[in-house]
């Protein structure tokens, strides 16, 4: 479904990421893990279109989406869920949740889609018409995902979506990706996390000083002493 080839990505004088290329089979949950400053967050800019790469190819469905216009991509299929969840605090989390519905023509299925949403994260339903500012983080988190899946896209991409979260809320979320998966999405998960990409992923990458550092599953990580200490510093 994803195809990501020899991707570079440069600030300035300084080459963030250096030929990166894995892929995302359809229906799949991959992780990619790395600490802080691998290039995480740049990579996933790059394929929303927050950031036009210095070289190498994304192709989604085959097509290529490199330097196209992230409006352009969430309608071919791509929502992102971001790090820091960038709710707006005084809207109600219903508005909150329409905004992802943003690129669709106006139809009874958006009420339709509202209503899943929901039952996916039963806390929304109770807490619709508040202000998404006054929830907790994890329930911040809830209405984040919530509103990358008003867009129906055929791919989520996750950026670190248990930071700052209690272990009863990661244990939480982690079942909602899992049945949100399990549904048919197909998420590519960024984490610092790595029981969550072992509870949740197949085929994990790891990301050091911009490069894939090895390819692996996420069980392998989260067992080997070794791996942690040299890509995750830990």
């Amino acid at each position: 479904m994803l195809r990501i080839d020899k991707l570079s990505v440069w600030y300035g004088p300084t080459e963030v990421l250096r030929d990166v290329s894995f892929s995302v089979e359809q229906g799949s949950i991959v992780a990619l893990l790395g600490g802080n400053g691998a290039g995480k967050t740049t990579l996933l800019k790059s394929l929303s279109g927050l950031l036009v790469p210095t070289r190498g190819s994304v192709l989604f469905e085959g097509k290529p989406i490199a330097g196209r216009d992230p409006r352009d991509i969430v309608i071919a299929g791509i929502s992102q869920v971001p790090q820091g969840r960038f709710v707006w605090p005084s809207m109600s989390v219903r508005d909150n949740l329409l905004l992802g519905a943003i690129t669709r023509k106006p139809s009874a299925d958006i009420d339709a889609d509202m209503d899943r949403i929901c039952e996916i994260f039963p806390r929304l339903k109770e807490k619709i018409a508040r202000p998404a500012g006054s929830m907790s983080g994890g329930e911040q988190q809830m209405v984040a995902i919530g509103r990358a899946l008003m867009a129906r896209p055929k791919m989520l991409l996750m950026d670190e979506p248990s930071h700052g979260l209690s272990p009863v809320m990661v244990e939480a979320l982690v079942a909602a990706i899992a049945g949100i998966n399990r549904d048919g999405m197909t998420i590519l998960l960024i984490e610092q996390n790595v029981g969550v990409a072992a509870a949740l992923a197949g085929p994990t990458h790891v990301l050091a000083n911009g490069e894939i550092a090895m390819t692996t599953t996420g069980e392998r990580v989260a067992n080997d002493p070794a791996v942690l200490r040299s890509y995750l510093g830990r």
